[in-house]
Protein backbone atom coordinates (compact mmCIF):
# COMPACT_ATOMS: atom_id res chain seq x y z
CA UNK A 1 0.00 0.00 0.00
CA UNK A 2 1.24 3.39 -1.05
CA UNK A 3 -0.51 5.50 2.02
CA UNK A 4 -3.29 4.39 4.53
CA UNK A 5 -5.77 6.00 2.87
CA UNK A 6 -5.19 3.01 0.53
CA UNK A 7 -5.05 0.71 3.14
CA UNK A 8 -8.18 1.88 4.78
CA UNK A 9 -10.07 1.85 1.05
CA UNK A 10 -8.09 -1.76 0.19
CA UNK A 11 -9.85 -3.28 3.86
CA UNK A 12 -12.99 -1.33 3.53
CA UNK A 13 -13.99 -3.82 0.34
CA UNK A 14 -12.75 -6.92 1.23
CA UNK A 15 -12.69 -6.41 5.28
CA UNK A 16 -13.44 -10.42 6.53
CA UNK A 17 -10.62 -11.36 4.07
CA UNK A 18 -7.95 -10.09 6.40
CA UNK A 19 -6.68 -12.13 9.44
CA UNK A 20 -5.06 -8.97 11.14
CA UNK A 21 -3.69 -5.71 10.65
CA UNK A 22 -0.14 -4.47 11.82
CA UNK A 23 -0.07 -0.88 11.06
CA UNK A 24 2.21 1.86 12.53
CA UNK A 25 1.51 4.81 14.28
CA UNK A 26 2.84 7.86 12.12
CA UNK A 27 2.29 7.38 8.18
CA UNK A 28 1.43 10.02 5.54
CA UNK A 29 -2.22 11.61 5.78
CA UNK A 30 -3.82 9.22 8.56
CA UNK A 31 -2.33 8.38 11.82
CA UNK A 32 -2.14 4.53 13.06
CA UNK A 33 -4.73 5.26 15.72
CA UNK A 34 -7.35 6.64 13.46
CA UNK A 35 -6.50 3.71 11.08
CA UNK A 36 -7.17 1.48 12.94
CA UNK A 37 -10.26 3.12 14.89
CA UNK A 38 -11.81 3.36 11.36
CA UNK A 39 -11.34 -0.24 10.52
CA UNK A 40 -13.10 -1.11 13.86
CA UNK A 41 -15.87 0.99 12.76
CA UNK A 42 -15.97 -1.76 9.75
CA UNK A 43 -15.13 -4.68 11.24
CA UNK A 44 -14.80 -4.68 15.62
CA UNK A 45 -13.20 -8.12 15.49
CA UNK A 46 -10.06 -7.69 13.52
CA UNK A 47 -7.05 -7.74 15.66
CA UNK A 48 -5.30 -4.57 14.73
CA UNK A 49 -1.26 -4.28 16.16
CA UNK A 50 0.06 -0.85 16.46
CA UNK A 51 3.99 -0.25 15.33
CA UNK A 52 5.84 2.90 16.78
CA UNK A 53 8.84 4.26 17.57
CA UNK A 54 7.49 7.40 19.34
CA UNK A 55 5.94 5.80 22.25
CA UNK A 56 5.37 9.39 23.59
CA UNK A 57 2.50 9.46 21.42
CA UNK A 58 0.88 6.18 21.72
CA UNK A 59 1.64 4.38 24.64
CA UNK A 60 0.77 -0.30 25.00
CA UNK A 61 -2.14 1.66 27.75
CA UNK A 62 -3.63 3.71 24.99
CA UNK A 63 -3.41 0.64 22.62
CA UNK A 64 -5.71 -1.89 25.05
CA UNK A 65 -7.88 1.26 25.42
CA UNK A 66 -8.63 1.30 21.81
CA UNK A 67 -9.66 -2.44 21.89
CA UNK A 68 -6.19 -3.17 19.89
CA UNK A 69 -4.86 -6.78 20.05
CA UNK A 70 -1.65 -5.36 20.17
CA UNK A 71 1.64 -3.11 20.29
CA UNK A 72 5.02 -3.10 19.01
CA UNK A 73 7.50 -0.75 20.65
CA UNK A 74 9.99 -0.48 17.55
CA UNK A 75 13.24 -1.81 16.64
CA UNK A 76 10.71 -4.51 16.18
CA UNK A 77 12.49 -8.21 16.38
CA UNK A 78 10.81 -10.87 14.34
CA UNK A 79 10.19 -13.11 17.34
CA UNK A 80 8.18 -10.34 18.79
CA UNK A 81 6.32 -9.44 15.94
CA UNK A 82 5.60 -13.72 15.59
CA UNK A 83 4.35 -13.55 19.06
CA UNK A 84 2.30 -10.49 19.04
CA UNK A 85 0.17 -11.92 16.41
CA UNK A 86 0.39 -15.27 17.56
CA UNK A 87 -0.95 -13.91 20.64
CA UNK A 88 -3.60 -11.80 18.48
CA UNK A 89 -5.21 -14.72 16.58
CA UNK A 90 -5.18 -16.49 19.72
CA UNK A 91 -2.60 -19.56 18.39
CA UNK A 92 -1.36 -22.10 20.52
CA UNK A 93 2.66 -22.36 20.36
Amino acid sequence: MENSVEALQTFGEAPDSFNAVFTDMCMPQMNGDVLSSRMKEIRPDIPIILCTGYSELFSEEKAREAGLAGYLQKPIYHKQMVETLRQALNCPK
